[in-house]
């Protein structure tokens, strides 16, 4: 019979990827996520009653167990990217890590990956760095042998990286960064995905894997980059931290004051992550120790971002309609 797995979070953005290579790898899925309903999607990555949707809370310990019983391996691609709610960075990415990996052992789930990140320090001035790394110390405190990787910023279709900017410089002649000369090595999502699964099937893997692209560059560089690909021409204007901070204050603020009902566009912590550099560290394992080889990213941006050229799929027609013109 086919190996069964657990993926908390295997509805989300690196989850579904996961989900995808594992299923066409045979493996058996439950996706653990809060909203079944709107997970439907996923079972269309396997045959049928391959891959199956499962509600969890990853704040219940019962929740986590009914979800773990009886599987070979668990996969927890959760977190947040700023607190919402009861969703806070310690109840996410501290707390519940350690709640899956304790109830795991209990259960006598053989093999667990952890997706976390790079820049994850229990000394981080930023709060999701420390508890990205409060994560990782309680998954190696109940699955010694599990596989903890960090990705740098990660990209692809659904990404809330290149696809957040590229809408912004839609709304004027200046698309504005916090941190531009801050270095990111990005990382191709299926290539996250491949990572996650050759963990998984090589038995004698463990540790800590840092995954980064092929190229390094600058936060201004890599939007640079984007608006070539979308044709776009816009000034790059780095807002100092400062202000940055300032404005941040304001928009958390303002949050309080509307209970909630306003989602900030930048926060305190989120500049505080802006001010470090984020790329694979000197003599880490990476990617082509897992067996994966590195995705460019002129390779992919093409494929999603057309939709922010100024004539959208219609920008190659016209463009060869000017050549013949002038022709």
């Amino acid at each position: 019979m086919s190996k069964l797995v657990t993926i908390f979070g295997g509805s989300g953005f690196v989850g579904r990827y996961i989900v995808r290579r594992l299923a066409q790898n045979g493996w058996r899925i439950r996706v653990a996520c809060r909203s079944p309903e709107e997970a439907g999607f996923v079972r269309t990555y396997g045959v049928v009653g391959q891959v199956e949707p499962v509600f969890c809370n990853i704040r219940n310990d019962d929740s986590v167990r009914g979800v773990t019983r009886g599987v070979d391996a668990v996969v927890n691609c959760v977190g947040v990217l700023a607190e919402t709610c009861k969703n806070t960075f310690k109840a996410v990415q501290a707390e519940a890590p350690g709640r899956i990996a304790r109830i795991a052992r209990a259960e006598g789930v053989a093999r667990m990956v952890q997706i976390s990140a790079i820049g994850a320090d229990s000394d981080a001035a930023s709060a999701y760095a420390r508890t990205k790394a409060e994560g990782e110390a309680a998954v190696t405190e109940h699955m010694p042998g599990a596989v903890i990787l960090r990705p740098s910023v990660i990209f692809g279709p659904e990404d809330e990286f290149f696809n957040r900017f590229a809408g912004m410089s839609r709304l004027g002649p200046v698309l504005p960064v916090v941190g531009a000369g801050t270095r990111f090595q990005p990382v191709y999502v299926d290539d996250v995905a491949a990572a996650a699964v050759a963990a998984l099937d090589s038995p004698t893997v463990q540790g800590v894997y840092e995954l980064g692209g092929p190229d390094v560059a600058t936060f201004r560089e890599l939007m640079q980059r984007m608006l070539s690909v979308i044709q776009r021409k816009r000034i790059v204007a780095n807002i100092p931290f400062p202000v940055a901070r300032l404005m941040a204050g304001g928009f958390g603020l303002l949050k309080t004051l509307t209970l909630g009902l306003v989602t900030p566009p930048l926060t305190t912590d989120q500049v505080r992550n802006l001010a470090v550099d984020n790329v694979v560290s000197d003599g880490a394992r990476g990617l082509r120790d897992l067996g994966v080889a590195p995705t460019a990213m002129e390779s992919v941006l093409p494929d999603y971002l057309w939709r922010f050229r100024p004539s959208g799929q219609y920008t190659a027609i016209k463009n060869s309609a000017k050549n013949l013109k002038q022709s």
